[in-house]
């Protein structure tokens, strides 16, 4: 047992998908979620860099299912989340918090950890902000996720069967059994660097071209406005 779990303190599980991570934002988010943290189940996704060394030596010290695919899923999204899903519930957690490689959650959370935990909910929701560089967020009728509350942390229930969004693509993070879970919306934000960087936005934008050609799984309108070149942005306040 290690010293989290004997402080006495809920216990969370990190739950994440990683591929080719290594000088993106991988090292800010273990560095920032390490604390809150008492296991973690990673997917390394294909990655052909340094991306799973860098998990091992954040995470020292912190159990950790590494779990490296030969070849990347990413193709066919929710088959992907369903591996993660099972992977992390085969260590029969506690709390599963559920980030990508690129979304960081706010300092307030390490604060308010143990007594957000310790109610009676079962889905912890939280906004997202889609960051478009370090200092600020994309907000126009495209880009408004921060608008919304959405899970990014839930205890796991061993008698519930999850079902998901049966789509390749944006099938969501956790089953969509979980959106009948007693939940509560808090404080702490999550902030997104996935569009935060320009070959960011190129690189994701002709992902969705080929995944996604004829928008079946998204909106046209918001895979168009990816590379608009002066996009309403906000700054960032902690």
């Amino acid at each position: 047992m290690n010293d989290c779990e004997q402080d006495g303190r809920p216990h969370i599980t990190l739950s994440m998908i990683v591929r080719n991570e290594e000088q993106r934002y991988l090292s800010q988010a273990l560095q920032t979620h390490r604390p809150w943290i008492d296991r973690a189940v990673i997917i390394d996704d294909g990655s052909t860099d340094n991306t799973v060394a860098l998990c091992k030596e954040l995470l020292e010290g912190i159990p950790l299912v590494m779990v490296e695919n030969r070849a990347s899923r990413f193709a066919d999204e929710v088959s992907l989340r369903k591996q993660q899903w099972e992977e992390t519930v085969a260590t029969e957690p506690e709390w599963i918090l559920n980030l990508d490689a690129d979304e960081i959650l706010t300092a307030d959370f390490g604060m308010q950890r143990n007594h957000i935990l310790k109610s009676s909910e079962d889905a912890i929701y939280f906004r997202l902000f889609d960051m478009w560089s370090d200092t600020h967020y994309r907000e126009d009728q495209y880009w408004q996720a921060h608008a919304y509350y959405r899970p990014f942390l839930v205890r796991y229930r061993s008698d519930w069967t999850y079902e998901w969004k049966e789509t390749p693509q944006h099938c969501g993070r956790f089953p969509v059994t979980i959106q009948h879970f007693a939940y509560g919306c808090h404080s702490p934000r999550v902030k997104h660097y996935g569009w935060a960087r320009e070959e960011d936005r190129v690189r994701k934008f002709e992902r969705y071209q080929t995944l996604d050609p004829d928008a079946k799984y998204g909106w046209r309108e918001q895979y168009e406005s990816i590379l608009d070149t002066a996009p309403r942005l906000l700054p960032w306040f902690e």
